[in-house]
């Protein structure tokens, strides 16, 4: 892609991932704050806002980041707009697991819906094998997850489950290599994490923290990798 349209794309990101933290917040069961009772004399009200501000600058950098490595990712191609589908849902799921440790299925069929259509749309032009490659790909991340979620001790939750299924169809598109990063680097990833956080006193050892921001950039890397 030009240079200009992954700009684009970057500016695209930004502006939806400054809405991230509020729409994560309506999922999360977060209040909405009556402007008539939110006086700026208000003890912390000013803290609040600041904080808001900061996390709707920290999500839309992120999201500018991740929407112009998927545009300049060599091996997306015409499928493109499903890659940034699942981004866009993806991102206001990393929030809301974060916020909750949940992944709601509504936006997980989302994102799946949103990845189907594009790949579909991209497989129209003379490209059913990698359709195919794509619903393989679904298939083998959902049974390897749900074998991982089934072994005694296991924390991995059936949302975790059916978020691999879904980040198995564009990782599926770009081929086995892809397919096999996207289900071992979030692992890496979150093992290094929870490595920081204990080293960091910041967690115990028996913390929940949650798997899907992980799954997410696990994907994204094995995208721009491939």
């Amino acid at each position: 892609m030009p240079t200009t349209g992954v700009l684009a794309l970057a500016l695209t990101g930004a502006v939806l991932g400054a809405f991230v933290p509020w729409l994560a917040g309506r999922w999360a069961g977060v209040p909405r704050l009556d402007p008539a009772r939110a006086g700026a004399g208000r003890p912390g009200a000013g803290r609040r806002g600041a904080a808001r501000g900061r996390a709707a600058v920290a999500w839309a950098a992120m999201a500018a980041v991740v929407f112009a490595g998927l545009g300049a990712a060599p091996g997306v191609g015409p499928a493109l707009p499903a890659f940034l589908a699942v981004a866009a849902v993806g991102l206001l799921l990393a929030a809301v697991d974060l916020a909750c440790l949940r992944l709601p299925d509504p936006l997980v069929g989302l994102a799946a819906l949103g990845a189907a259509a594009g790949l579909v749309a991209a497989a129209a032009d003379g490209r059913p094998g990698r359709l195919l490659a794509s619903l393989t790909g679904a298939g083998l991340s959902f049974l390897g997850y749900a074998l991982l979620a089934l072994l005694p001790g296991s924390r991995l939750g059936f949302g975790d489950v059916k978020l691999a299924a879904v980040l198995g169809l564009p990782l599926g598109w770009l081929g086995w290599p892809a397919l096999l990063a996207g289900l071992v680097l979030p692992h890496v990833l979150h093992g290094l994490v929870v490595l920081g956080l204990l080293a960091a006193r910041r967690i115990r050892r028996d913390t929940l923290l949650p798997l899907g921001p992980a799954l997410l950039a696990g994907a994204w890397l094995a995208t721009l990798a491939a």
